[in-house]
């Protein structure tokens, strides 16, 4: 019994700036079906337009794909390096006849669409040279002698069985006049030899498989499986732009989005796996198929994906979210956490990550922790701190010092403490939080006081106690 080929994906953006999120769910979706198969997943850039093509783009990229965690086979390919091998393949077509040499001028081809619009016909140039020898002294380049009869079927594992008449389709160019390849050509000719399996890609280039096909078949290549998908819409069903919100996959890095949220919701937009909304990526790698892939646009959900970061960052391990958060603040330029914050985070992170649903906000929450002595009391602090309750502060100060540092042992005290009062202990939880946190939105109080300590907490009693003195 034959072995069965070892399955290869592949993501080929072009480097525009940045790394675009229907590119990042391109690239999961080929990253899934190759690693859950044990298959080998490659990453080529486009860069075959040089005055859109910068290092800095290609950068771009790859942070991207890294911050995503989306690992890739070998090296990151440059299609632009490849050229020669892009030339030889058209050369060899040409030589055995299934590509020909166009000395159409531009102008030629602008006066035929010309007349053929003025007349009502087909705009679709059909070159004079296609079955000439004559050959003038002249520049030329060379194009796909395609079918021109009959009909391309495209078996596709999403769109199912796609004819297109072969009347409909040019010959396309492989060679400009200067020689570089196009990229329609560069393409198939890179798929080919880096043994993809599969072509995972978005709907727009659906068309562009009948031409590429051709390809294929003049050269005797097996054609790849293909699988477009459906592209990414806003939420009001229109194609995504800048108008929905963040389209590029760093700036929901920079969001604060744990990516393996992203992963989780990027894979849930436009495949599912029955009802299942949330799972981890072992899960996602064991379920992906192209079956479960959908026909119809997805719509970009931001209320979505914050549920989705809330599970995740609600079931990770503290030490990872307190990593995930370093990671945060390098992406945003922001100061980096002392070894001591980053301990302290770590310790509190069990009372931060409920409800959180970004690393921002775990930030944000453990605030209390991060910040030295003296506090940065914020407006509503202050106000809470009033005479009264100052003067209930310097009297739990005492109670405390010697008490067991438990969390039974401190609700007593300080429920004792609010009974004497004739208060709730609502009332009394409020010049709490503001002492311990200089805020009046905080992690519960006792929380608080297991996390900072004995030593850091009555420092704060005091410290908040004398204010106004």
């Amino acid at each position: 019994m034959a072995q069965e080929a070892q399955i290869v994906t592949r993501i080929a953006p072009s480097p525009t700036g940045y790394m675009h999120i229907g590119t990042a769910r391109t690239a999961l979706f080929n990253w899934l079906y190759a690693r859950g198969r044990g298959g080998k997943f490659v990453l080529r850039i486009e860069d075959t337009d040089r005055a859109r093509s910068t290092p800095e783009a290609t950068q771009a990229i790859l942070d991207g794909m890294a911050w995503l965690g989306l690992d890739y086979d070998g090296e990151a390919v440059s299609q632009f390096a490849r050229a020669d091998r892009h030339r030889l393949v058209a050369l060899d077509m040409l030589a055995k006849g299934h590509a020909y040499k166009c000395f159409s001028t531009q102008d030629e081809i602008a006066a035929f669409r010309d007349a053929a619009k003025a007349e009502g016909r087909s705009t679709l140039f059909l070159s004079p040279w296609r079955d000439r020898d004559d050959h003038p002294d002249a520049p030329y380049v060379i194009r796909l002698k395609a079918p021109r009869d009959g009909q391309t079927i495209i078996t596709d594992q999403v769109q199912g069985d796609v004819t297109i008449q072969n009347a409909t389709l040019d010959d396309m160019i492989l060679l400009r006049s200067d020689g570089t390849p196009t990229y329609m050509h560069a393409v198939v000719v890179d798929d080919h030899d880096m043994g993809v399996t599969h072509v995972i890609r978005g709907d727009d280039h659906l068309n562009n498989a009948a031409r590429q096909i051709q390809i294929y078949r003049a050269m005797g290549w097996p054609e790849p499986v293909w699988a477009h998908i459906p592209l990414i819409h806003g939420e009001d069903g229109k194609k995504l732009s800048k108008r929905h919100g963040a389209t590029g996959v760093m700036e929901y890095a920079e969001m604060g989005i744990p990516a393996a949220a992203m992963r989780n919701y990027l894979a849930r937009l436009g495949w599912s796996h029955g009802d299942d909304e949330l799972f981890t990526d072992a899960q996602a790698l064991d379920w992906f198929d192209l079956s479960g892939i959908g026909k119809s646009p997805a719509r970009l959900d931001m209320k979505k994906l914050g549920n989705v970061a809330g599970w995740h960052i609600a079931n990770a391990e503290d030490a990872d979210l307190v990593a995930q958060i370093a990671q945060y603040l390098d992406i945003t330029g922001r100061d980096a956490l002392s070894q001591v914050q980053q301990d302290g985070l770590t310790r509190a992170m069990y009372c931060l990550k409920d409800r959180a649903k970004s690393l921002p906000e775990l930030l944000d929450k453990g605030r209390f922790v991060l910040e030295n002595r003296p506090l940065n009391y914020d407006e509503k602090a202050v106000n809470t701190l009033d005479p009264v309750s100052r003067g209930i502060l310097r009297e739990l100060t005492a109670q405390l010092q010697n008490a067991s540092w438990t969390r039974d042992t401190l609700e007593g005290v300080l429920n004792a403490a609010a009974v004497s009062h004739g208060l709730k202990f609502g009332k009394l939880a409020g010049p709490l939080r503001a002492a311990l946190s200089g805020r009046t939105v905080s992690p519960s109080v006792f929380d608080m006081m297991l996390v900072i300590g004995r030593e850091e907490t009555l420092a704060r009693l005091t410290e908040a106690a004398s204010l106004g003195d």
